[in-house]
């Protein structure tokens, strides 16, 4: 592939630490797909808010990712974004609000993620009214998804065509529908959207049995790694820590351990974008070798750390992947 002025920007000025750890990692991630194998990315944080999707959408439609697992927030935020662009705030000044500067934002509607306030009328309000009649159409009928199967049908109905404030190529959520792409969500009731669903199964107007559970996710998940792994094996590309990191890398002990599954592969790449510091205690801050005696990695695994803000490394390894 050509690469284009970004990727040659990167080649020629990324050179030591963080910065070669960057074009290693994004060469090591080109090489093991072409190499046949698959790729996992991980989305903690607010990365959807920090409109990661204008990069990583294209990454979906261009097959650089198979499977995402993702926190609610980041399944949710994508499309308030999509919906909602054109009234979020943009607080630069973030770090100078006092509490009650903080307290009139809240008043006015709006709830900051760093330097961005998103509007709750405009974002939660809207995607509630629309995705509480799939909720209970698919109750009604006696049937059961997944938190991301209920959103993918929202995106797919067109019923929200109208509100979009944003290109729609810019979306990963709707690149990630389109495909039908595996998403998983653990922890999805740490989000607007879990608390908004238990809201109505406390008005008893659903029920909780209605939405498949995290155990349903990691059974999901199971099936699809036992199919997948073979040949170069599937990879970890993972933004942040928390949750959406620790969650789905559990997979590959649990099959070989709990399951028996004494020839399931290692993850085959492992990849981490952290400003979490080596500590002691930290699983996020914790070095990829610990992995290894988890049973999650092996020995042999291209293991890579950028200790870096993930908004700015990511649309760049992003842009390598894509030869922009």
């Amino acid at each position: 592939m050509n690469k284009g002025p970004v990727s040659q920007f990167i080649e020629h000025h990324y050179r030591h630490f963080n910065a070669a750890t960057l074009i290693d990692a994004s060469k090591a991630y080109e090489a093991h797909l072409k190499n046949g194998g698959k790729m996992m990315i991980t989305l903690a944080g607010a990365m959807s808010t920090a409109e990661l999707g204008i990069s990583l959408a294209e990454m979906i439609r261009q097959d650089k990712v198979q499977i995402i697992t993702c926190t609610g927030a980041n399944l949710e935020e994508d499309i308030m974004n999509l919906v909602a662009h054109n009234h979020y705030k943009r607080v630069p000044h973030y770090r100078d609000l006092s509490p009650q500067e903080e307290g009139e934002l809240l008043a006015s509607g709006y709830n900051r993620v760093t330097d961005t306030c998103i509007p709750e009328d405009e974002a939660f309000r809207k995607i509630q009214h629309h995705i509480f009649k799939i909720w209970k159409n698919a109750e009604e009928k006696g049937e059961r998804y997944l938190p991301h199967e209920y959103m993918y049908k929202l995106l797919l109905s067109g019923v929200m065509k109208q509100d979009y404030e944003i290109d729609p190529i810019n979306s990963w959520m709707i690149a990630a529908a389109e495909k039908n792409l595996p998403i998983i969500v653990p922890g999805w009731e740490d989000s607007t959207m879990g608390n908004i669903f238990a809201s109505y199964c406390i008005k008893k107007e659903l029920k909780p049995s209605t939405m498949k559970s995290g155990i349903e996710y990691m059974t999901t998940l199971a099936d699809w790694y036992t199919k997948n792994s073979g040949g170069k094996g599937v990879g970890f590309f993972q933004i942040g820590g928390g949750i959406a990191g620790d969650f789905p890398i559990c997979v590959v002990p649990m099959l070989y351990q709990d399951l028996e599954m004494t020839d399931i592969p290692f993850w085959s790449y492992f990849c981490q974008i952290s400003d979490s510091t080596t500590s002691y205690g930290s699983y996020s801050g914790a070095v990829p070798n610990e992995k290894i005696t988890w049973g999650k990695l092996d020995v042999h695994t291209p293991k890579f750390i950028i200790e870096s803000d993930a908004t700015i490394v990511a649309p760049l390894m992003f842009a390598w992947l894509l030869g922009w």
